[in-house]
């Protein structure tokens, strides 16, 4: 169990990040097209995962913002969105904000995904949702990069993620 804060507040994850080095765990999640993937649909790719609790708020809305325009660029690699939305939602955000170099995944079938990736939030107001973090992967599907933001309304260190998909 990880802690992390929201407006300085505790709040518990269910586990901790996978670790650097280690296989990345498969995982089953919903594309905004309904169709679920997981790690195989992105085989012999670099994969960046924004993990953010709702592309509804400020800090997931920029970081996936600066992810499509950074990491979507990068050769052979992919930039997954993860949160909670519905795929509906997710899609209806990528459309307004022109993001095309970005791949945005639900959790609308299950919490499979944030409890093996330990991010789940146990408590707190924003229990149920994740943590706000980046596991980077590499072609190979072994993580080489890791990060829990510890305070929720943080951003991300993008710089650390993309030189580790480089």
């Amino acid at each position: 169990m990880a802690t992390v804060t929201l407006k300085g507040n505790p709040i518990h994850t269910n586990g901790d990040l996978p670790q650097k080095g280690t296989q990345a765990p498969d995982f089953k999640l919903t594309g905004i097209d309904l169709k679920d993937v997981g790690l195989a649909d992105y085989k012999g790719k670099k994969k960046i995962l924004n993990i953010v609790p709702s592309l509804d708020t400020p800090t997931c809305a920029t970081s996936t913002r600066k992810f499509n325009e950074t990491g979507g660029k990068l050769p052979n690699t992919v930039v997954l969105v993860i949160s909670a939305d519905l795929p509906f939602a997710m899609k209806r955000f990528c459309t307004t904000e022109g993001l095309q170099n970005v791949v945005s995944l639900s959790m609308i079938r299950g919490k499979s995904f944030a409890k093996t990736y330990g991010v789940l939030l146990e408590d707190g107001p924003l229990a149920g949702l994740t943590a706000r973090a980046v596991v980077v992967v590499d072609e190979n599907d072994k993580v080489v990069h890791t990060e829990l933001v510890p305070e929720i309304g943080q951003e991300p260190n993008y710089d650390a993620a993309l030189a580790a998909a480089k």
